[in-house]
């Protein structure tokens, strides 16, 4: 079989938000105490002392607002952006900050309600929604600090300072229930994370002129209504195009596949070279900090690098002996026929094909087919590059030994500043030695 074919970290995130929605809960102890511990928190705020009375029709329509809110969401990776916000800033002076939490735990529910009664939803998730709602926490905490009840702008930068609180008890939380899903860093859960965060801060300020319209008259929040049929417009149309690149996407890794199977049926060499390539090109793209379009491209240059050796004949390809100068001419033309056969198809794996045709060029000028030098060289390229001269030099072949890990390590070194990239081996030897 051939490697599991390249797929871009947000697709990833997305396939795995999608499926993770949609499952029964399994056991999670960390969000299982993230949930336990809202509700502590949420509970006892109840206590806290407070100077703002409660309003049951400002009560109500927060809820029914929010919870409508909650119903429409836009997808960003393995995470979703909800137009709550301004819902969210009104109820910072329409209701007590002291039942906050709850009244967003409560919201979140109620927008379930239809998804639980379709069955779209296992009824045991709801038990997840208390994890969920840490973000708050932040802004409830902050508006009861600075005792701040009515809209005013000379308070701005309380507003900040809670928007701030808002960010990082979700950032907390969120990273704590994806980990175990995701597998993101830090760094790279921030990153998926940050455009719902940009979607928060830009709402933020129309809730600030809904919680002025609303100061008097509670009932007014519900001319945020009009806004949110505007927004499930604009999220259905988002959906759509990510089902319709999701679905793209699996079309360019069963192209992809299919090729593997052809380069694994015509050499078995080949076809398991390629796949070790794959993995160590992965890590080494990770290690380098590639951004998911560039790493993807990276993924599929690794299966498809030696594609073109499809169109050699076999009796060169399959030579047991060093090839003579005839046969490394026609033999170096693979890059180029690789790069051929992908233009073809087009779209990404059209752009890979670029790839692959520059992934017998040297960091010093003297690979092929044109001669490329240094940052001439597409990242991509010199990573798989690298990474394949690694698995060629510690894979047995019908003509020699395979090096040992020492020798072969002692080898990148010793060209790294002429054959190879030497940012790339430095990268390639750290996720080696990982």
């Amino acid at each position: 079989m051939t490697a599991a074919a390249p797929v871009s970290v947000d697709d990833q995130l997305i396939e795995l938000s999608r499926a993770n929605a949609t499952e029964r809960l399994q056991r999670r102890d960390l969000t299982g105490l993230l949930a336990f511990g809202f509700s502590l928190v949420a509970l006892g705020a109840l206590f806290l002392p407070s100077h703002q009375h409660l309003d049951v029709v400002a009560l109500v329509v927060c809820v029914l607002c929010y919870a409508l809110a909650a119903r429409v969401r836009f997808e960003f990776g393995g995470v979703f952006a909800l137009p709550t916000q301004p819902v969210l800033v009104a109820t910072w002076f329409l209701l007590p900050p002291r039942v906050l939490p709850l009244v967003v735990l409560a919201a979140m529910v109620l927008g379930e309600v239809p998804d639980l009664l379709r069955r779209r939803l296992p009824a045991d998730r709801l038990a997840l929604f208390p994890a969920s709602c840490w973000f708050s926490v932040g802004p409830a905490l902050v508006i009861w600090l600075f005792n701040v009840h009515t809209p005013r702008w000379s308070d701005a930068p309380v507003y900040v300072f809670a928007l701030l609180a808002q960010f990082a008890f979700d950032y907390a939380s969120v990273y704590i229930i994806s980990r175990p899903i995701t597998g993101l860093s830090p760094l790279g859960q921030l990153r998926a994370v940050a455009p719902a965060f940009a979607n928060d801060a830009l709402l933020t300020p129309l809730g600030l002129l809904v919680a002025f319209a609303t100061e008097e008259h509670p009932l007014a929040l519900l001319l945020v209504l009009p806004v949110l049929v505007m927004f499930a417009t604009f999220a259905k149309e988002r959906q759509r195009r990510i089902d319709n690149a999701l679905e793209l996407s699996a079309a360019y890794r069963g192209t992809a596949m299919l090729l593997g199977d052809v380069i694994e049926a015509d050499d078995e060499y080949t076809g398991h070279h390629s796949r070790d390539v794959v993995e160590l090109v992965v890590a080494v793209a990770d290690g380098l900090g590639l951004d998911p379009r560039e790493r993807q491209r990276a993924e599929f240059a690794a299966l498809l690098h030696d594609v073109g050796k499809v169109k050699i004949p076999p009796e060169i390809i399959n030579k047991p002996g060093a090839l003579d100068d005839d046969e490394w001419e026609l033999m170096r033309t693979h890059t180029i026929l690789g790069e051929t056969m992908l233009v073809q198809i087009g779209g990404l794996l059209g752009e890979v094909g670029h790839i692959v045709r520059s992934c017998h060029e040297r960091w010093d000028g003297a690979g092929y087919p044109d001669g490329l030098a240094g940052e001439q060289i597409p990242l991509a390229a010199r990573i798989v590059c690298a990474c394949d001269a690694w698995s060629a030099m510690t894979t047995d072949r019908s003509y020699r030994k395979a090096r040992s890990v020492e020798q072969a390590l002692a080898e990148l070194r010793a060209s790294a500043g002429t054959h190879f990239d030497p940012r790339v081996v430095e990268a390639l030897e750290a996720a080696l030695t990982a």
